[in-house]
């Protein structure tokens, strides 16, 4: 993802995650079509918080449509509003849910069997239709399913025999 920065955008915030996207127009009174990039629908209730990059955005209210939802944020009442905020990243902040393994938190650690063996460290977190892959310095693939603890900088893993044989 690229960004670009003037003058007049607000600082860097380091504790909002990328979301989802806003999409084109829906109709004439500033609904927008929204994408996300979560699987967390509650980032659109009604309340939430959204930002564009540009400013804050909350939302009135939204309906799932299609591959993604109708938004309406308060203060965008016309197609045209819709239209100035089209294809905008939408962030947000960072949910607190220590059940759930989250991006942010995966980059950078350390991967380890259970047995002590350094796997590598978290590039990145690809996507993939079966399981999501822990991306590794050492450029291993991890499916997430392998992953059975985290703790600060370090995520547990018990892979099947095999797995790192390409990469040795």
């Amino acid at each position: 993802m690229s960004t670009s920065s003037s003058s007049t955008d607000p600082p860097f915030v380091t504790n909002r995650l990328e979301v989802g996207r806003i999409g084109k127009a829906h109709g004439l009174r500033g609904e927008v079509m929204v994408v996300l990039t979560t699987n967390r629908p509650e980032r659109v209730a009604a309340g939430a918080v959204l930002h564009d990059g540009h400013q804050d955005l909350v939302v009135v209210a939204s309906r799932p449509h299609l591959n993604g939802h109708i938004v309406v944020f308060e203060g965008v009442v016309t197609r045209e509003a819709a239209e100035v905020i089209r294809g905008r990243p939408l962030s947000a902040e960072a949910l607190d849910d220590p059940d759930e393994l989250w991006v942010h938190e995966l980059v950078g650690c350390e991967v380890v069997e259970a047995d002590g063996t350094v796997r590598g460290t978290v590039e990145m977190v690809q996507v993939n239709p079966a399981s999501d892959l822990l991306v590794l310095d050492t450029g291993a693939l991890v499916p997430l399913v392998f992953v059975t603890g985290r703790a600060t900088g370090r995520v547990t893993i018990d892979p099947p025999d095999g797995l790192f044989d390409l990469y040795n």
